[in-house]
């Protein structure tokens, strides 16, 4: 009985497949809810929502071919779900360019816009949604995964910034978020 031909480079296995489709449907079922929303939050258009949602599955699905156990399941799939919007967001930055502002400049909006009086908890979610795609990705991505309710140094490793810098950031955002968002800007 002769021994099996080696696998050729590259070729995947079906054990490691399985594997990888196990830690897709595992993380699918925990961070599905969170990938979804991270979408909804960077993407206003439903048809391009559903592209970048579309782009980060596939995203993470490929990424745990590669995954090794080096940091948290859920950190592994923040992390690619974010680089995923990250490069779409890049890819359609040249027709958006104009929209996106740094937070001195969100503050500053603040005074230009009139006060609007929002009742409806819908429409305050999508309110404070609008704010937050106005940021630039750095900030956006911060306060996404602050509201997800990951700490200031699970959100570091995510990003790859330092834990204070997070914290600087959230705090900063926070601030600049609530203010607009009382003055309806």
């Amino acid at each position: 009985m002769s021994a099996p031909a080696p696998r050729p480079v590259g070729e995947s296995s079906p054990a490691r497949e399985q594997n990888q489709d196990n830690l897709y449907a595992s993380a699918i079922a925990e961070f599905g809810p969170a990938i979804a929303r991270l979408a909804a939050a960077c993407e206003r258009d439903r048809d391009l929502q559903q592209d970048l949602l579309q782009d980060i599955h596939v995203a993470v699905w490929r990424s745990f071919a590669a995954f090794r156990n080096q940091c948290s399941l859920r950190t592994w799939v923040y992390r690619v779900a974010h680089n995923a919007a990250a490069s779409f967001a890049r890819r359609h930055r040249k027709f958006r360019r104009a929209h996106l502002v740094s937070l001195e400049q969100l503050d500053e909006r603040a005074e230009e816009s009139p006060v609007e009086r929002l009742h409806d908890e819908a429409a305050v979610t999508e309110r404070l949604r609008e704010l937050i795609r106005q940021l630039k990705p750095i900030d956006r991505d911060v306060i996404l995964l602050y509201l997800e309710g990951i700490d200031a140094a699970s959100i570091g490793d995510v990003l790859g910034l330092s834990a204070d810098n997070v914290a600087q950031k959230i705090h900063r955002t926070k601030k600049v978020l609530q203010r607009r968002f009382r003055m309806g800007a």
